[in-house]
């Protein structure tokens, strides 16, 4: 292959990357080109495991070896070679939760230029030192409030939450505050020592003796004996009292257990810092101001009106406030372009809907000014209202006349039939994917019989009529005041499927979960979301739906395996006993390589297999238990036919569109749409007799249309057997099959947070106060 310097396309040639069946692929640069194809065909190992890790590879080569160490790095793709590969950035969706600390202003970086500007160009109270701009930030050492650490709120508790029936003694459980199982026992036994009457109703304890029970900071060291048991010789021991406050406060600030921290602050109040007011910064810092205003009152305004203030700021003709003043305008309205004014720069991003940090990080590229680079998009469109996919068109439209090429791996329509070029994957997922059937303009993808996105960009057939099911009753929430929600009432339908619907930052996760957090304890609850379903290879696919235990029991039930009396450990690759020990049941091993970056390779004693010989020896009808964890969903199936607790999972992991799935693929390689899925799955398993109600947040995320209509039918068939379903959805196709639509906004953030429509998706349609019913409109007339 000799391309000339001047070929205008990236050529691919041979790529094998996970399911990639040797692809051959040529794409032209300077395009907007979409990725396509069902969920699991291949789209993104072409476009992020072939394409951008090999860029990424190249430009790793010119850096020295000993730096190299110090970067992340993916691997070099499985691929022959490709040629004309400019430099590119990836945008993946990051899925796993921001840090509380994270804001607006720290993803944009716009937080470092205000900081500068302070520490420059601010007005300083006579006499006082000029401040380095680290001291204008809540996350140094230097500008973080001492009180509260540069979080802003302080956490406390009082008699009332830590001893929530006083009728109750302290051996019976009065502190509910206080850890479980031994240790609670352990401090009971303590106070016993220590001369505290632990059988007697806590109101009658004197005032003082309750006092320092709960919030004594001495921790004293006695000896305990403890009471005798039937059977068992208890030693004295020395035990160390920790008051109740003393005990949540800790948990809470330092226990890696998320159940632990939410169980402790069950029992605390949070409430603004009283030295720095909620502001998070020393007082020197909050000293000094620029057009009046501190930095903290700067970063609570919404970026347009920001923008407005920094535009009228005098200079006083200092060239270092001028120049850095516009920087920060120019700044912002690349953001504010994006239809995210209404953000002020200390939003923190935990309360950011998917779709504006998206945004936010687009806005950050835009204004990068690169040029001449791939960029490699992961569905950028996720998230995000029909309304604001209009805008970010017009970002990917900039980017590509900034002269770059825009890849994009992509499921919304709009964005597809908007592309220059479609590289379509398929025809299925996993092994029945993997072969590119289109690479060329979008509407020659029209004569392409094989392709599942074909049907849904040219083949739409009206919507069958169906009607709409009448509620069952109510469930109301409200009046809800949080984020931009101010003492909104809502009313969802129960018995039927309920969309809730409006523009990026409207409020709609915040109202869903708001009622989950009401009728918890009301009735079986469900809230299946996208988090990962496991942090580290070890989790699987097979492990989180209790298929695994399934499996193991099945091997030990072998005549092998009952000869030899192995158990049911024997055959888990995370406990020593039959795993590998040399990669201790990991399949692979990091080589360290001096001045280089480690590398990974198959384990050399078990070649992957995660098990020692011995566990390998025994099969089951022929197959090792590492054969069984190669296997599809959809291959497993066929192999379990005949025993029910393995093939129900198996078949509800099929219903929900993942039968190309691994038993055993790990759960870091699951994307958010396919962990959703699965915790879909794992619930439709289960027996269900009573009412439940199943609260699903952006559900189609990640999913080609052929996939959504697979899950809707699960979601319509829950509630045909009695359930209640609300999603929080943009797909308006997935809309309009709902039986009510509750829509919020009009806008986002302080534009926002009012129900603007409700009803029957017809009638919100109709409105003529809705953003989404001119949408919701089309789809309905499809």
């Amino acid at each position: 292959m000799h391309a000339s310097p001047h070929d205008p396309y990236v050529r691919v040639r041979g790529a094998r990357e996970h399911n990639l069946d040797g692809v051959d692929v040529d794409i032209p640069r300077d395009a907007l080109v979409a990725f396509t194809g069902v969920s699991g065909s291949g789209k993104s190992s072409l476009a992020f495991g072939t394409i951008y890790a090999e860029a990424q590879r190249r430009y790793f080569e010119s850096v020295a070896p000993y730096a190299r160490r110090l970067i992340h790095q993916v691997g070099a793709p499985a691929v022959g070679e490709i040629s004309g590969l400019p430099p590119a950035v990836s945008l993946e969706q990051r899925r796993a939760s921001p840090q509380s600390r994270s804001s607006v202003g720290t993803v944009t970086t716009l937080s470092n230029s205000l900081r500068m500007l302070f520490s420059r160009a601010g007005t300083y109270p006579e006499g006082a030192p000029r401040l380095d701009s680290d001291a204008f930030s809540p996350n140094t050492a230097a500008g973080a409030c001492p009180s509260c650490h540069g979080i802003g709120r302080v956490h406390d508790t009082s008699e009332e939450l830590l001893v929530p029936d006083p009728g109750l003694s302290i051996r019976e459980g009065a502190i509910a505050a206080w850890p479980g199982a031994w240790q609670g026992k352990n401090l009971r036994d303590v106070l016993d020592t220590l001369g505290y009457d632990v059988d007697r109703p806590w109101r009658e304890l004197a005032a003082e003796d309750r006092e320092w029970i709960l919030f004594t900071e001495e921790q004293p060291v006695v000896t305990v004996h403890p009471v005798r048991e039937a059977g068992r010789i208890q030693r004295p021991y020395q035990g160390t009292y920790t008051s109740a406050r003393r005990h949540v406060l800790r948990t809470y600030a330092d226990s890696k257990s998320t159940t632990l921290r939410a169980k402790a602050e069950r029992f605390l109040t949070s409430a603004p810092c009283p030295v720095c007011g909620g502001s998070r910064l020393r007082p020197e810092a909050l000293a000094v101001t620029f057009a009046g205003r501190t930095i903290a009152e700067l970063a609570a305004l919404p970026l347009t009106v920001l923008a407005g203030v920094l535009r009228a700021a005098p200079t006083d003709g200092a060239e270092t406030a001028r120049v850095l003043t516009e920087d920060l305008v120019a700044r912002i309205a690349t953001v504010t372009e994006l239809g995210l004014g209404y953000l002020g720069l200390d939003r923190a991003t935990p309360t950011l809907s998917n779709g504006e940090l998206q945004r936010l990080r687009l806005a950050t590229q835009l204004r990068s000014g690169l040029f001449g680079v791939v960029y490699v998009l992961d569905e950028p469109s996720a998230g995000l209202h029909p309304a604001d996919t209009e805008a970010l068109l017009v970002v990917l439209d900039r980017l590509k006349a900034a002269g770059n090429s825009v890849f994009v791996v992509e499921h919304h329509l709009d964005v597809v039939r908007h592309a220059d070029w479609i590289v379509d994957v398929g025809p299925r997922a996993g092994v029945h994917g993997g072969r590119v059937l289109h690479s060329g303009p979008p509407e020659e993808l029209a004569a392409v019989e094989a392709s599942a996105t074909r049907r849904f960009l040219f083949d739409r057939a009206p919507a069958p009529a169906r009607e709409v099911r009448a509620p069952a009753g109510w469930l109301r929430t409200g009046p809800v005041t949080r984020h931009n929600l101010r003492e909104v009432d809502a009313a969802f339908p129960v018995g039927v499927l309920t969309a809730v619907t409006g523009v990026s930052g409207s409020g709609k996760s915040t109202l869903v979960s708001a009622l989950a957090e009401q009728v918890a304890g009301e009735g079986r609850t469900v809230t299946v979301d996208q988090r990962p379903i496991g942090r580290t290879p070890r989790s699987n696919l097979a492990t989180y739906t209790g298929l695994f235990d399934v499996v193991r029991k099945l091997f030990t039930e072998t005549d092998e395996a009952r000869a030899r009396g192995y158990k049911a450990g024997r055959f888990s690759f995370n406990v020593p006993g039959g795993r590998c020990e040399t990669c201790q049941g990991e399949g692979f091993v990091s080589v360290e390589l001096l001045f280089l970056p480690s590398t990974y390779a198959p384990c050399p004693d078990c070649h992957g297999a995660r098990y020692n010989p011995e566990t390998l020896e025994v099969r089951l009808r022929g197959r090792t238990i590492a054969e069984v964890l190669d296997l599809t969903v959809e291959s497993a199936a066929d192999f379990f036919a005949s025993v029910p607790a393995a093939s129900r999972s198996l078949r509800t992991l099929l219903d929900v569109g993942l039968g190309y799935l691994r038993l055993g693929q790990p759960a870091t390689e699951l994307s958010g749409g396919e962990a959703q899925r699965i915790k879909l799955a794992s619930e439709l398993q289960r027996p269900r007799r009573a009412h439940t109600l199943y609260l699903l947040d952006e559900p189609t995320t990640g999913l080609h249309p052929a996939d959504v209509e697979v899950l809707m039918r699960q979601l319509h068939g829950l509630v045909d057997a009695g359930h209640s379903v609300i999603v929080v959805e943009h797909d308006m196709d997935v809309v309009a099959t709902a039986d009510w639509v509750l829509d919020l906004g009009p806008g986002g953030g302080d534009e926002g947070g009012r129900v603007v429509a409700s009803g029957p998706p017809a009638e919100v349609a109709a409105s003529s106060t809705s953003r989404t019913a001119p949408y919701l409109a089309r789809a309905l007339n499809q």
